[in-house]
């Protein structure tokens, strides 16, 4: 009996948090799995001993069929010296965690706005598991490449030394076969490792209706577009778009003044993205006419024909005059003669004036006008904004001191969000949101197309030089925050009818894990040192700290609203009505246990030294078994510790 009992405890014991960001290894598996499951298989873990699915090759090689290869000597591909290093970078969980940092907030317990202060490779590893599949846009304009160092110092990034050897620059004694110029490789590999990284992290987080756009210039748009062509696939490439950034020319250019920028557009899944349509402008309209005084109204006139062949299109017309118009060579009319006929009885086809053109499909604007205009490639400053226009707004907000450089215009980012066809209450994320003029034009839009879209928004903090940190800003960050709360207000009072508009954003900062290091052995700890097995937690760290490195580690979103109690002096934490429910206090008492379960959560959270001993742990699988009417499975499941 004593036996059984002691199994029992051990089955009863609850699993600890997983306490680091999402292995990339196990979600690449994860999402094979629910693709091709037939090619698992079950086989001991070499790390732990358990029981885990596993890929079987040979099978996955035979699903996979003669569309496989292993060892090509040649291919098709883009590289670069640190590639297997960035690549294996994405995969690799870090130990790390986001911290609330209510202070800087604004609106904190209402707003579900996010702005999160640290390197956005850290930061996009911790999102994985609270948002993956939940951004519907992303947005980045990351640092061109001049050749000088980035910031963003991964630690994957080779110095000079190791890049010679790696890419056989060097001799067998150390000399150089090239000068380090522009034009040689490690100009670009450490920009694109770094891009490449944080773009196959991004991609996880996209909706599949989802979208990113990535401004560039013309120093690594080739390479950039390549990079993309890889992680988000060729065939989801929506669009080159090019921004006239310059009001006006430059006069004193060497050879060309550089009027332009490129905004790369790729959907995750181009099968299920459809792009946004734009206002009709006042100039538009004024294409239409109507010049045979159709009573449904102006109208414009569009081709009949089409380019693909279809033998129901192939067929021969007699205009008005009597003239004979067969579809252009190696095409068709776009439709069947029957079809054809019944619009020439609606009065939808134009023979032109005289009778005699070629027929053309008649389309009127009162027709079209709820779908809005197509959009097109060239982006013209005089339809949403030039550079100067982007710093203006930034002055302006600032009292007329110019903090930031080179921020790009709202208009163009209100253009990017109608593109991306944002929902009622879609998540847009721009992970080197600088000035966050990403957030300003995301309230805007809310506030003039009534919509709830949530936005977060990643920056390092990078110590700023100049005038910006005369007027006490010390890095972007700060200038960031001080921009979304200039900017929130005066939209508000702008807007009056938008009194419900979110404004606010919760401040998180990347920062080391909320717990100790106790990775050693035995005969390393002193008997005072072994109190950390029990309290393994830093003791500058808090209940929030605690909450919030939970909902990351369970796959919570950071934005849903909480709320606390407290029972018997000891304090409960509820997110989203029950979404998770969390104790950290010593000693949970039984009332505590019950006012958790009567709020019906979805995950339950205690701190290991909450109980003195393995019955108080038994008692609360039994107590959650008893009041939510979980089974064995479920009880396991839903309840961890840290």
């Amino acid at each position: 009996m004593q036996l059984e009992f002691s199994n029992y405890i051990t089955m009863a014991k609850p699993e600890r948090l997983e306490l680091q960001s999402a292995d990339g290894v196990q979600l690449n598996l994860d999402a094979l799995y629910q693709i091709a499951p037939s090619c698992f298989t079950e086989a001991p873990d070499p790390k732990t001993g358990k029981i885990k699915r596993m890929v079987n090759f040979d099978i996955l090689r035979q699903l996979l069929g003669d569309d496989s290869v292993e060892d090509a000597p040649e291919a098709y591909e883009f590289n670069w010296v640190g590639k297997q290093a960035a690549r294996a970078d994405v995969l690799r969980p870090i130990n790390k965690t986001l911290r609330p940092v209510k202070e800087d907030s604004v609106d904190w317990d209402n707003t579900q706005n996010l702005y999160i202060e640290g390197d956005n490779l850290e930061v996009l590893k911790l999102l994985q598991k609270s948002y993956l599949g939940k951004v519907k846009m992303i947005y980045i304009d990351p640092p061109y490449n001049t050749g000088n160092d980035f910031v963003y110092h991964d630690d994957f990034a080779q110095n000079q030394a190791e890049y010679d050897e790696a890419s056989g620059a060097v001799d067998e004694l150390g000399n150089r076969y090239y000068r380090n110029t522009d034009s040689n490789g490690r100009y670009h590999s450490d920009w694109c490792s770094m891009i490449y990284s944080r773009l196959m992290l991004a991609r996880k987080l996209l909706t599949e209706d989802g979208v990113i756009f990535i401004s560039i210039d013309d120093n690594e748009v080739e390479n950039l577009r390549k990079i993309c062509d890889e992680v988000y696939g060729g065939v989801n490439f929506v669009a080159q778009l090019i921004w006239q950034r310059a009001f006006a020319p430059k006069n004193d250019a060497r050879f060309v003044s550089n009027s332009h920028d490129y905004v790369l557009m790729f959907a995750k899944n181009i099968e299920q993205f459809k792009i946004g349509r734009l206002d009709r402008t006042e100039e538009a309209n004024a294409r239409y006419s109507n010049p045979d005084n159709d009573p449904r109204g102006v109208w414009t006139s569009g081709d009949l024909s089409v380019k693909t062949y279809s033998q129901s299109g192939d067929y021969s017309i007699t205009t008005p005059s009597g003239k004979v118009v067969n579809p252009p060579s190696g095409g068709c009319w776009r439709f069947s003669q029957k079809e054809f006929e019944e619009r020439v009885k609606d009065n939808r086809i134009w023979f032109g004036a005289n009778g005699d053109n070629t027929p053309r499909i008649k389309r009127f604007l009162s027709e079209l006008k709820f779908e809005g205009m197509a959009p097109t490639s060239i982006l013209f400053h005089k339809d949403v904004g030039h550079s100067q226009e982007g710093a203006k707004e930034v002055v302006s907000m600032f009292d007329g001191v110019g903090v930031f450089d080179g921020p790009k215009p709202t208009r163009l980012m209100k253009h990017l969000m109608i593109l991306a066809n944002l929902k009622d209450d879609s998540i847009v994320l721009d992970f080197f949101s600088g000035s966050a003029t990403t957030a300003h034009a995301l309230m805007l839009c809310n506030a003039e197309r009534k919509k709830q879209c949530k936005f977060i928004l990643t920056q390092i903090p990078e110590k700023i030089d100049g005038k910006g940190e005369k007027f006490g800003y010390k890095n972007i960050c700060e200038i960031g925050k001080e921009r979304i709360r200039r900017a929130g207000k005066k939209i508000k009072e702008e807007n009056p009818d938008a009194q419900d508009l979110d404004i606010g954003f919760r401040v998180f900062r990347v920062d080391s894990s909320n717990f100790e290091e106790v990775e050693h052995t035995p005969k390393e700890w002193s008997q005072a040192q072994l109190d950390l097995f029990l309290n393994n937690i830093k003791s500058d760290r808090d209940d929030l700290d605690l909450l919030f490195g939970c909902m990351l580690d369970w796959g919570v979103k950071l934005s849903l609203p909480m709320t606390s109690e407290e029972v018997d002096g000891k304090m409960i934490y509820t997110v989203n009505d029950g979404d998770l429910v969390a104790c950290f206090a010593d000693d949970v008492t039984e009332n505590v246990v019950k006012a958790m379960a009567d709020k019906m959560p979805l995950r339950v959270i205690f701190r290991d030294s909450c109980f003195s001993e393995d019955s108080a742990k038994i008692n609360i699988y039994e107590t959650f078994k008893q009041l939510m009417d979980w089974s064995d499975q479920e009880v396991v499941k839903n309840i961890r510790v840290i």
